[in-house]
């Protein structure tokens, strides 16, 4: 009893402390009853939006794409419900409710579209939905290296490997006693040298508090694929997707071992990744599609300069077509 409330002490402590050193880069944007971070910078039209992947960063890993794009448009990344500064929500977090957070926080917070949708691994399913459900406020699409709503069954087949729990149960129990303080003991720090150290240190302060928000979408994982699969038809709408081309000569032995697969198990693995992106690619008839040999599942972080190219493209395009 004294070590449970010696943690939850040390627990509220951290928080407290991180909410200190680590304020909100943009504002918190009340959306009724609850707050959600939103940072945006920058001048002009199309308004670039960034969706964050399936992790506890949230806009944070954003930081090198949002600092070049906001030097010639307006560009706003955000953190989803629970994690880093936004508060959590109650229900399901599926795609659906993700799409519907958005639109409430950007009407909230006054920012006007067109908006230029850039979604990264999960992030693409995400902002499909939203423009299915809010096409006529979208100009334009970036994917990066982005989820496909078929990928769980392709990737089993390709692997040969069954279809597993995305949160295994050691991180459930973890994100069940946030409160006790165990987490942040536990867990390793976030090592990004991409980023600055500052950026690092907020993302291991809030990574314990990010953890529920984030397994709850993982919960919703294949809810959110289905929804997303269900539409898949861009028209000419301008679309730019960027896909991972990295092979396994390029991992060091340590990454090998980590991924748990062989070398053929991840070479069918990617071949129909490259396969499910180029399908991607065609859900619209304004589209290019590269495919970066130097580059892994981490784009933001590994290749900011090409995921800003490819924005900038889109942008005018999109300028072109209004004139």
């Amino acid at each position: 009893m004294v070590l449970v409330l010696i943690g939850s002490v040390y627990e509220q402590s951290s928080r407290n402390r991180a909410a200190e050193d680590f304020p909100p880069p943009g504002r918190l944007v009340d959306i009724g009853g609850r707050q959600i971070h939103l940072n945006c910078e920058g001048q002009g039209t199309p308004l670039v939006v960034l969706e964050a992947g399936a992790d506890t960063s949230g806009s944070a890993l954003w930081q090198p794409v949002q600092e070049q794009v906001a030097r010639f448009t307006r560009v706003c990344s955000y953190d989803r419900a629970g994690i880093m500064w936004s508060d959590p929500a109650k229900g399901q977090r599926n795609g659906l409710a993700i799409a519907e957070d958005f639109h409430k926080v950007m009407r909230a917070a006054n920012e006007k579209p067109p908006y230029l949708m850039v979604g990264a691994s999960m992030g693409g399913p995400y902002v499909m939905t939203f423009t299915k459900h809010y096409g006529k406020e979208v100009a334009g699409m970036v994917l990066v290296d982005a989820s496909h709503p078929e990928q769980t069954a392709r990737l089993a087949r390709a692997t040969g490997e069954p279809e597993s729990d995305p949160i295994p149960i050691v991180f459930r129990a973890l994100a069940a006693v946030a409160w006790s303080g165990l987490p942040r003991l536990v867990l390793p720090d976030a090592e990004v040298p991409e980023l600055p150290p500052q950026t690092a240190k907020a993302i291991t302060a809030y990574q314990p508090t990010s953890l529920k928000a984030a397994f709850a979408e993982a919960a919703a994982f294949e809810d959110s694929l289905r929804e997303a699969g269900t539409f898949r038809t861009l028209g000419s709408l301008p679309l730019a997707v960027l896909s991972r081309g990295k092979p396994w000569s390029a991992f060091s032995e340590t990454e090998r071992t980590a991924s748990g697969l062989t070398r053929e198990q991840f070479d069918h693995a990617e071949a129909a990744w490259a396969s499910m992106q180029a399908e991607q690619a065609g859900w619209s008839s304004n589209s290019t599609h590269q495919v970066l040999a130097d580059s892994s599942h981490v784009m933001q972080l590994e290749r900011p300069d090409a995921i800003i190219a490819a924005i900038k493209d889109v942008v005018g395009k999109i300028k072109s077509s209004r004139r």
